[in-house]
């Protein structure tokens, strides 16, 4: 259950961004270990900015032998991170999409029951394959919340992910993550996290920091 009362003590407009993360048994060893540091940077360097540790809001799924919520939204200031994830299991990355769009809605919904002013949240997958279960849908239904500026959807791919696959997500193609650049991609994204935060308008035209330290396309 997300924490309502910080929305009323907390009039700062959000910034609701869920990660989708692949915790399948391909994932093990460096890469899983790599993805876990990368988090808890991310956390940090988020809560380090004066505007965005009010404003956004993240929430944690992964997807190996099964979908769990690793934490609901929470608005980064109060954010207290001590997971570790390993890696095992399957690639349930269609069920895992489908509970991240349910969730980001229920938060929308919880926005607009207190009048708080909200971006576009985001929603930001990360896999090393394809999915092993069903997709397809829940991937249109994605793409379609994008094409109509109702969700960012990034979607990164690690060593041999089926690109492809990965770009039906959003409605932009799928970024290819240079080696295991975890690091240099978690602070891109709190970066972006950032400018959202201090501009007065969506994050669709926000100008977003530029890639290169992290992806080949």
């Amino acid at each position: 259950m997300s924490d309502l009362s910080d929305l009323i003590d907390n009039p700062s407009p959000r910034c609701a961004c869920i990660l989708v993360l692949d915790t399948s048994g391909s994932m093990s060893g460096n890469p899983i270990n790599q993805l876990n540091s990368g988090v808890h940077e991310f956390i940090s360097s988020v809560q380090k900015d004066d505007l965005a540790k009010y404003s956004v809001e993240l929430a944690i799924l992964i997807a190996g032998m099964s979908i769990e919520e690793l934490m609901p939204f929470t608005i980064a200031k109060n954010i207290d991170y001590n997971s570790h994830f390993e890696a095992n299991g399957l690639t349930p990355l269609g069920g895992a999409v489908e509970q991240a769009l349910r969730m980001l809605e229920e938060r929308k919904e919880e926005y607009r029951q207190t009048g708080t002013p909200y971006y576009q949240p985001w929603l930001v997958l990360i896999s090393d394959g394809a999915p092993t279960d069903h997709w397809q849908y829940v991937a249109q239904k994605a793409k379609d919340l994008c094409n109509n500026k109702k969700l960012v959807s990034l979607a990164v791919g690690v060593n041999n992910a089926d690109m492809s696959i990965l770009s039906e997500f959003s409605n932009r193609p799928a970024l290819k993550l240079q080696g295991l650049n975890f690091k240099d991609f978690f602070e891109w994204l709190s970066a972006s996290m950032s400018r959202v935060s201090g501009s007065g308008s969506t994050a669709a035209t926000v100008n977003l920091p530029p890639v290169n330290s992290w992806a080949s396309i």
